[in-house]
């Protein structure tokens, strides 16, 4: 949810409506600064919106609760007890989340967890749940079984002396235990001798050491980075013009696969799902709907098995303490008490909040005091811009006169990931509606505001160590008015408000579907988080770019798709991409960044008369002969001797049909009801063969679907024939070296290999790396599986590589 809650955008829509028309007249023109003195007063405590905001916020609860800690326990026990461990741990993480840290009833779910993990396999993880469960008081009387599993973690992994020291202290616990039953205390007993004699053949028998064949050697990418652009390759250029603004260029020929751009995220924020605000309801409801909150680290986004929980909220956390301390210390203790305001609030205004903190004040009243300076360049981008353009020489690393002549570059002419570069990405104040600055505004004060309440201005505006600020007393400081140095924090959220709506990274993860525990795991891209990636933001959009982007947490690389000539602009596809959309369908997405697209691929499409592939191959076909139909509103068969007419509401009306019985056999494959999820999806086709084109997407997907139910039946000749067919529609859509094409090849390479179809499956392998080493780098996940796959493929007797 990147803005606000929607009944805060009502909100907010009806408190505009209600203002005077001067008042709406002075604000739709107002600087950002004057923006933030009028808005303080608009939003006081006794106001209607700032007790609709109260009310909202309720609803996204992201304090410890009690009740939803036992909840979630209790859900927990009963998938433990139904062999379901993954689910169980996940939920013996959200309970974590609601106890009171050093609770007994926290070391309680730490231990849970680690039973969970243990069956699971995951030892390392176990033991770390273990120690998180002695650490939190785990209850003495208890200790024993916990201890044990301790041993068996510890033997699994082959550390056998830590085993044996781990079984002594269970015999010592037990020896002085005199609360433990007789029954008890000699079923531990039997485990102890049962665990001893496993550690007593193993040390005499000692495993044989595996060859690493797989150590799978990390490539080592050839880069060298650039003087002026931080975590650019040399091989680019900054440049600046009037049309293009800031931009990037090569500076040499630039090779398929080559790595561009690495950047660390300044800022980064998970996006965390729809159901953390909870329906107005008398009656609690816990949701136990799994979440990206609850799967990835809040700070690095490192995946979750075994969560550390914030101590303060439910809703943060974490893959290590670590990891936990980090934040602690950077944003989190600022915005903990704040978890539900900014829940309801969006995403855009937690990246804005994050980034300002992460900034700190003193830079922030830097760049805010001397945008003041510039108030009439500032609000004159054009202006701006000429001036730029003007300039004898605009290539970053080239000093001006009196300051860096491309805006976000540093006194040395470098441009550099930093707040600076932030602070400096265009925010389009005078191309927003009025209605949109006002949510933006009214949201901005309520965080300012609600710090102030809650006492932590001091600490948001480092008051401690300026002298400056060290006297709020002196300051007027009303209920409904913020202090001078919350005005221009105010000031700087609105500001990167406003610049997240051209400027928002989202961080993609390619996210198994399913449980992920089949032979086969299909996977898709999903939104992971948003964030400021200042270098990144130079690449201007284009419907068909030169790059391929993907993500490490939250690192971002650019990696060339194509060949690209010296000279060349670097293009990065925003969203709407030739491939996926008709040119009049991607103009109307572009809107949202206030420019009209002008790349190749949209000057192509509207100069030429013939109809754009996407409108081709996704285009209706005839119920009666199956030549493709034309027309608008009514479509017209092509082949004059059938000449057929229907209403285009009517195909429109059997494609969404046909998509919910799709639905509806995905369900019953989840449900493994296998057999009549074919028959469902063979019914589909024959459906669809009757009014779609042969290369919609959509028969494609079928086809996939029809691979993956023959899959989890271990039919995999059928399964790579269904994929082969879903694999032609992809590359007529995206092309032989899309990344699409390679994550559809990673998935036969897999149906191959388990089908051992060893000769089909190494050339299916080697094009997938071919593919996925342009796109995603030869250390992507990918790649290493492939690796594997091969090692092992090509490890077979030579008799048996010959019959295959």
């Amino acid at each position: 949810m990147a803005l606000p809650a929607e009944e805060w955008r009502a909100v907010a829509a009806r408190c505009w409506a209600a203002l005077q028309p001067a008042l709406r007249e002075r604000l739709a023109a107002a600087p950002l600064r004057d923006a933030v003195r009028l808005g303080c007063g608009l939003l006081r405590p006794e106001a209607e919106e700032a007790a609709a905001l109260r009310r909202l916020c309720r609803r996204a609860r992201a304090g410890k609760e009690a009740a939803a800690a036992r909840r979630y326990r209790e859900e927990g026990n009963r998938r433990f007890g139904r062999r379901q461990y993954a689910a169980a741990a996940r939920l013996y993480s959200q309970a974590a989340s609601h106890e009171r840290p050093g609770s007994p009833d926290v070391s309680v779910c730490f231990a849970n967890r680690s039973a969970a993990l243990f069956h699971l396999g995951h030892f390392e993880v176990c033991l770390e749940d273990i120690a998180r469960a002695q650490g939190h008081g785990y209850p003495d009387r208890l200790l024993p079984k916990v201890l044990l599993r301790k041993a068996e973690c510890l033997l699994c992994l082959g550390r056998l002396q830590d085993a044996a020291e781990a079984l002594s202290a269970v015999e010592n616990k037990i020896a002085v235990d005199q609360t433990m039953t007789s029954a008890a205390h000699q079923a531990l007993l039997k485990k102890i001798s049962q665990l001893k004699n496993k550690v007593h053949e193993k040390e005499n028998c000692p495993e044989p050491t595996l060859e690493t064949h797989g150590a799978v050697q990390r490539e080592l990418e050839i880069w060298e980075e650039n003087d002026s652009i931080s975590g650019a390759s040399s091989s680019l250029s900054l440049n600046f013009d009037l049309e293009r603004g800031r931009h990037l260029v090569a500076s040499q020929d630039i090779l398929p696969g080559q790595n561009l751009l690495k950047e660390e995220a300044f800022v980064s924020v998970l996006c965390p799902g729809e159901s953390l605000l909870l329906p107005d309801s008398n009656e609690t409801v816990w949701d136990t709907q799994v979440t990206n909150a609850d799967l990835y680290c809040h700070r690095c986004l490192k995946q979750l098995l075994a969560s550390v929980p914030c101590s303060g909220c439910s809703y943060a956390k974490y893959c290590s303490q670590n990891c936990a301390d980090l934040a602690w210390e950077q944003y989190h203790r600022t915005e903990c008490s704040l978890g539900a305001l900014l829940l309801t609030l969006g995403v855009f205004c937690h990246v804005a909040l994050r980034t300002v903190l992460r900034a700190g004040f003193a830079e922030v009243r830097r760049l805010v005091e001397q945008s003041h300076d510039d108030d009439k360049d500032l609000h004159n981008p054009e202006a701006r811009c000429k001036h730029l353009s003007e300039a004898p020489d605009t290539r970053a690393g080239i000093p001006g006169k009196a300051e860096p002549l491309i805006p976000g570059c540093n006194d040395s002419g470098q441009y550099q990931s930093s707040y600076q570069a932030v602070f400096n990405l265009l925010p389009h104040t005078e191309k927003h509606s009025p209605e949109h600055k006002f949510l933006c505004l009214l949201s901005v004060v309520a965080i300012c505001k609600k710090l102030q309440e809650v006492g932590l201005e001091a600490a948001v505006l480092n008051q401690e160590s300026s002298e400056e600020w060290s006297k709020p007393e002196t300051c007027e400081n009303r209920s409904d008015e913020l202090s001078p140095g919350l005005k221009i924090m105010a000031e700087a959220m609105l500001r990167h408000v406003l610049q997240l709506q051209c400027n928002a990274q989202a961080i993609t993860v390619m996210q198994e579907l399913g449980s992920g525990d089949g032979a086969v795991v299909n996977k898709r891209p999903v939104r992971l988080a948003t964030a400021f990636f200042p270098v990144l933001s130079l690449l201007n959009h284009s419907c068909s770019p030169n790059t391929s982007v993907s993500f490490s947490g939250t690192a971002a690389t650019v990696r060339a798709s194509q060949p690209i000539p010296r000279g060349q602009e670097i293009f990065h596809c925003y969203g709407p991409h030739r491939c996926r959309m008709m040119v009049t369908e991607r103009q109307q997405l572009l809107r949202q960044y206030f420019f009209e697209c002008r790349c190749q691929a949209c000057l192509e499409e509207r100069e030429s008369d013939v109809k754009s592939v996407v409108s081709l191959r996704n285009s209706f076909c005839c119920p009666s002969c199956r030549a493709s139909m034309q027309g608008e509103d009514t479509l017209c068969c092509s082949n004059g001797a059938c000449a057929l007419s229907v209403s285009r509401e009517s195909l429109s009306q059997c494609l969404w049909d046909l998509r919910q019985q799709i639905k509806q056999a995905l369900k019953l494959l989840s449900d493994n009801k296998s057999d009549q999820a074919i028959k469902m999806l063979l019914k589909c086709q024959v459906d669809a063969r009757n009014f779609l084109s042969p290369e919609h997407l959509l028969m494609g997907e079928m086809e996939d679907h029809l691979a993956q139910v023959y899959a989890t039946l271990g039919k995999w000749q059928e399964a790579a024939r269904h994929l082969q067919s879903s694999i032609r529609i992809v590359e007529m859509h995206h092309g032989p070296s899309s990344v699409e094409m390679g994550h559809e090849l990673f998935k036969l390479a897999q149906i191959l290999f388990n089908g051992f179809a060893v000769s089909e499956a190494l050339s299916t392998i080697q094009r997938a790396e071919e593919i996925l080493s342009v796109h995603c780098g030869p250390q992507s996940t990918q790649i290493q599986e492939l690796k594997e796959m091969k090692t092992c493929l090509l490890e077979l007797p030579r008799s048996i590589l010959q019959r295959t």
